[in-house]
């Protein structure tokens, strides 16, 4: 147990400090606060563009940040040795597999944690049709711009990694601030607003979402490089876009149809872009199911993870 914890810990560690990961989370968290600027080429859609854009820029640059940080922690420590090292000690192979599974979740998880929060923040900036609430996007970015300094200020001082303070500092941060403002500035006269706990139902369904590319681009990082990771992952996600028309048209439905549709991951399921435009409550069960549903499926690639890397001769790869 000491020693899943500890290739956890690493894992999770190596995931917050790298760069193009921290890369991904400032680019996601900027576009996101411009998200409110566009909303005056609509007519009362303004929170329903918002929340639409925000949750598609967490889903793709999510998937980007999963095969990123898979490839990482597995195929380079892979390809320079470190996983050879490690085996030659005391360490299963699946013991290996199942810590970097969590890692990568944990670090998942705190990369959509501040987009979620940064939507919100998005929705009260972009809440009145005519008039932007531009104080609050000052302070927005400044409490990015903020965070990026003390972080500087950290590895200067401390010789903390930049990295992985600004990323722990923006998901302190950004919820408190997002708490604020809705706290100061309250919700709107407008029928088009979407009440915040019905808001955050719809949004803690990207969590399994992403935790299920974490969970396929750590098992292809087994067998891949980055480059054919991240392209079987963007085919799978797309495929699962629309599994239920490839299933059904494609295959005409039966036996097979009904296999594709089961392997395939269903990302409607955790798209309620939809329900919140219509105001649709999100119940407590469906919830629970979809974080069955999300259980089982992690399961699943977690096992053929285990599988490809048992049998991977990674003597081979730390030569080459």
């Amino acid at each position: 147990m000491n020693i899943l914890y500890r290739l956890t810990q690493n894992t999770f560690r190596e995931c917050v400090r790298e760069p193009v990961f921290y890369l991904l989370q400032l680019v996601g968290l900027v576009l996101i606060g411009i998200l409110p600027m566009f909303s005056m080429f609509v007519f009362r859609e303004q929170i329903k563009l918002v929340v639409d854009s925000a949750m598609a820029t967490t889903m793709v640059l999510g998937l980007i940040a999963a095969a990123l940080c898979s490839s990482h922690t597995i195929t380079r420590e892979m390809r320079n040795g470190t996983v050879l090292l490690l085996l030659s000690k005391p360490v299963p192979r699946y013991t290996f597999i199942v810590a970097k599974l969590i890692g990568v979740t944990m670090a998942l998880t705190v990369f959509t944690f501040s987009f979620l929060a940064a939507a919100f923040v998005a929705i009260m900036i972009a809440r009145d049709q005519f008039q932007l609430d531009f104080s609050a996007m000052a302070f927005y970015y400044g409490i990015l711009a903020l965070c990026m300094a003390f972080a500087g200020v950290l590895n200067y001082l401390k010789n903390v990694p930049f990295t992985s303070a600004s990323i722990f500092l923006l998901a302190v941060a950004l919820p408190i601030f997002a708490v604020v403002l809705f706290a100061v500035r309250g919700a709107p006269d407008d029928e088009g607003f979407i009440p915040p706990l019905q808001f955050l139902s719809a949004l803690v369904l990207l969590f399994p979402a992403i935790w299920i590319m974490g969970a396929i681009s750590a098992a292809l990082a087994t067998r891949f490089g980055i480059v054919a990771n991240l392209t079987a992952c963007s085919v799978l996600f797309f495929l699962g876009l629309v599994s239920k028309y490839v299933s059904s048209r494609w295959l005409g439905g039966g036996v097979a149809g009904d296999l594709i549709s089961a392997l395939l991951p269903n990302w409607q399921y955790f798209w309620m872009a939809d329900a919140l435009a219509s105001h649709t409550q999100i119940p407590l069960k469906y919830l629970a199911w979809a974080l069955v549903y999300t259980l089982i499926y992690c399961g699943f690639w977690s096992v053929w993870a285990m599988a490809l890397f048992h049998e991977r001769e990674v003597a081979k790869d730390a030569i080459n």
